[in-house]
């Protein structure tokens, strides 16, 4: 208790984890750039839902708008900044903040992708942590409103993995594993990148292509050819991770290798990854949609160029081809533009070597 925390970015994870500090008696201040949301949570506090199992609540927070943190030159400087924007906005959110730190304050990237580098170009490496946020389904409905579309994983699966870019468990590790475990399961790991890219791989398999179709978690599960993509923009994204040296986690409750070999047509690896995915679909709502999905719905700008235009483009650094990141890269663009409309054929159609 006593460390003054502020989260920037009060969306779907940085409202989730937030609210849930507060919840604790956490000392939070959001700051978020939609009007409508600040006010909303200034009047109202934040309410947060679940899909299932578990009740809801509303806490009374302090929330700011960019405008407004400016005030906080004349607080007590931020020990603990939480960064919880899309990723290209990550660099001016972390400047925004980088005046108002404690000479000991630090950063965390609670965010998709791999958005640590650019924090420590503002603040430095040493003053950069992470924070992975694995299968946590949240949403924004409406200002005010955070919602789970599932209930919390707990001891059956960890959601929260928070390390240092170094690998070494640190106290400040600890205390954001702390932090961030009054919303859900949560551990310190010495592997930050290995998580990092391990997640990159399981959103690059379903944001995207929930944001060119137009379709939910549920559906996009149960169209063969759809999950057939799907397995195979994983497939590409591993053999990128594991050519640049990082040491996979488990990703979607499966071996990496056996997405791996799923995705190259394995049969025997094709029938365990579908086996798995059924599975943990009967646990999340299926009208559900990834991060992006949600985007593209509500006419935001997507984080393709940072999920699989990232694999893309660190696949020729290692001499790898991904069609089929490249592919999918291409078409949700072209969505985002306007020049196409999302559906499921931009992907049942698609033909690749």
């Amino acid at each position: 208790m006593g460390r003054k925390i502020a989260i920037v970015g009060a969306g779907a994870v940085g409202g989730y984890a937030g609210a849930h500090m507060v919840q604790a008696g956490e000392d939070v201040t959001f700051i978020d750039p939609w009007p409508e949301h600040v006010e909303r949570m200034r009047k109202h506090g934040l309410r947060v839902t679940h899909a299932r199992d578990v009740a809801e609540f509303t806490v009374p927070v302090r929330a700011l708008h960019v405008t407004d943190a400016q005030q906080l030159a004349r607080e007590t400087p931020v020990d603990i900044a939480f960064v919880c924007m899309k990723s290209y906005d990550t660099a001016w959110a972390t400047m925004l903040i980088q005046p108002y730190l404690a000479p000991d304050g630090y950063v965390v990237s609670l965010q998709n992708c791999m958005n640590e580098e650019a924090i420590a170009g503002i603040v430095g490496w040493v003053r950069t942590l992470g924070c992975n946020a694995s299968s946590i389904t949240v949403n924004l409905p409406g200002p005010g409103h955070i919602h789970r579309g599932a209930g919390k994983h707990g001891a059956a699966h960890t959601v929260f993995r928070a390390g240092e870019v170094h690998g070494r468990i640190t106290p400040r590790a600890e205390e954001i594993c702390r932090l961030a475990g009054y919303a859900d399961s949560a551990r310190t790991t010495s592997n930050l990148w290995g998580e990092r890219w391990s997640k990159l791989v399981a959103n690059a398999m379903g944001n995207g292509l929930s944001a060119c179709t137009g379709l939910p978690g549920g559906e996009m599960l149960h169209n063969e050819p759809i999950r057939r993509f799907s397995t195979r923009l994983g497939s590409e994204a591993i053999r990128v991770g594991q050519a640049h040296g990082y040491q996979l986690e488990e990703i979607l409750h499966l071996p990496p290798e056996t997405i791996a070999r799923a995705g190259e047509g394995d049969e025997e690896a094709m029938r365990a990854c579908d086996k798995q995915r059924f599975e943990d679909g009967k646990h999340t709502a299926a009208g559900q949609r990834p991060s992006m999905g949600q985007d593209m719905e509500k006419g935001r700008r997507t984080e393709i160029e940072f999920l699989n235009g990232f694999v893309v483009r660190e696949g020729e650094k290692v001499g790898l081809t991904c069609s089929a990141n490249a592919a999918l890269t291409d078409i949700v663009k072209r969505v985002e533009r306007g020049e196409l409309k999302p559906d499921p054929r931009h992907i049942t159609e698609l033909r690749l070597n």
